[in-house]
């Protein structure tokens, strides 16, 4: 027993030390990580900040460069980027000082009365705003490109959408190109897909490391369940997947309702998720099995990377990857069933007290 509590013990702290690492950075010199939300507070200096997160905010001073993805990236007044902005994001807001190139793809730009980009400004985005400053040229490619009173372009202006508000802010030539928008997300969209999909892997990587050492006997059973009752699992992961939402929605159509129904959906997606990697190796497992290998951990890899290899296949790879899906859900339920029956015993079964009378 003191030795199955140690080794739970250390694989849990393995487990949740992968999922922060991939969660979180650490603020150094130079701040990059995977997730979560990085500041560079005001008065704070750092050297650069890279990689993918929920949020970018830089309210100091970042002497290199600001690069990669994020949900938002924000600039806010008095914060300053030395090197450059290139970044792939939700909505960028810059009411700061880029003394470098800003070159971005997202779904929003805005650069505030206070914003100054001293380089060019290279942007694709569905709707870009431009009311501060910019000392080099501009190349956007949007839907709406905004020019408000108080912008200034120094250099030319090159452009493809809609262009609105006051021309007279560009200093030099302005010229459309159709071209333009279509080439910047093109560009964009691999680096973008990439990077989510390594982000995927290593939480899906962490959970799977957090299952398989805490409940190995369990995760065994279930990858078998899944090669030996593939048809049951993946109707009853189908069902389970259509009947859970709907009926959280239909409990949501009360007033009283609206936050069991929340509250159940969120458990419900955890649930999935824990489904998501339990089909992945169960699959693993099943493919290493025909090559004569049997290891948990070498399935749980190998189940991980097709998943992710398949993520980034179009459509076909979606509906593998969502039959996989649904396998680990099933199997999951109908273990959790047979665990719950094994533990407790059923009617006719004579509890240890009335064998002895």
């Amino acid at each position: 027993m003191p030795d199955t509590s140690l080794r739970r013990t250390a694989i849990s702290t393995l487990a949740v030390a992968i999922v922060v690492l991939s969660l979180f950075s650490g603020v150094t010199a130079a701040q990059s990580g995977v997730g979560g939300t990085t500041v560079v507070e005001r008065g704070e200096t750092v050297s650069s900040v890279s990689g993918v997160y929920g949020t970018i905010i830089i309210e100091g001073t970042v002497t290199g460069d600001v690069s990669g993805l994020a949900g938002n990236v924000v600039i806010r007044e008095g914060g300053v980027v030395e090197g450059s902005l290139d970044a792939a994001a939700g909505n960028i807001r810059i009411a700061g000082t880029v003394r470098d190139t800003v070159s971005t793809g997202s779904g929003s730009v805005h650069l505030t009365e206070t914003g100054i980009v001293e380089g060019d400004f290279v942007v694709g985005a569905g709707d870009v705003r431009i009311d501060g400053t910019i000392q080099g040229d501009a190349q956007i490619g949007a839907e709406t490109i905004r020019l408000g009173e108080t912008a200034t372009i120094a250099g030319s202006l090159t452009y493809d959408g809609s262009l609105q508000g006051n021309r007279d802010a560009v200093s030099g030539e302005v010229t459309r190109d159709r071209s333009l928008g279509g080439d910047i997300f093109t560009d964009l969209q691999p680096l973008a897909t990439g990077i989510f999909a390594i982000n995927a892997f290593l939480l899906n990587l962490g959970l799977g490391v957090l299952l398989l050492g805490l409940f190995p006997k369990f995760s065994d059973r279930l990858a078998d369940r899944v090669a030996t009752d593939t048809v049951r699992s993946g109707l009853l992961g189908l069902g389970v997947f259509i009947a859970v939402p709907l009926v959280f929605f239909l409990v949501a159509i009360t007033v009283i309702g609206i936050p069991i129904s929340i509250a159940g959906l969120l458990a419900f997606l955890a649930f999935a998720w824990i489904g998501l990697v339990y089909g992945r190796f169960a699959v693993g497992v099943w493919l290493l099995s025909l090559a004569d290998v049997e290891n948990r951990w070498a399935g749980l890899i190998a189940g991980l990377i097709l998943g992710a290899f398949l993520g980034l296949v179009p459509i076909i790879g979606g509906l593998l990857n969502f039959a996989i899906f649904v396998l680990g859900l099933g199997a999951l339920v109908l273990g959790l069933v047979d665990r719950r029956r094994r533990v407790k015993p059923t009617p006719e079964q004579p509890t240890a007290e009335s064998a002895a009378e």
